[in-house]
């Protein structure tokens, strides 16, 4: 199986920008929503390597498919 990238320039910038947003929340929060911010390395993630899973169950693409291969 072939992994296209699926996800866009601006949709990474996005991404990393919910990602540090959320790995603040131990600094900021107090109990419990403190373990929340280990989400943040989910849009983290998905932002380095341009492809998020959900995106191609649901065919979304964002990014140019010039760019995609």
């Amino acid at each position: 199986m072939r992994m296209d990238k699926n996800v866009g320039r601006v949709d990474r910038w996005i991404r990393v920008i919910i990602g540090l947003a959320l790995l603040s929340l131990p600094v900021f929060a107090e109990g419990n929503l403190k373990w929340l911010g280990l989400l943040g390395l989910v849009p983290l993630l998905t932002a380095a390597v341009s492809r998020c899973p959900l995106y191609s169950l649901c065919g979304i693409r964002t990014c140019s498919s010039e760019k995609a291969k």
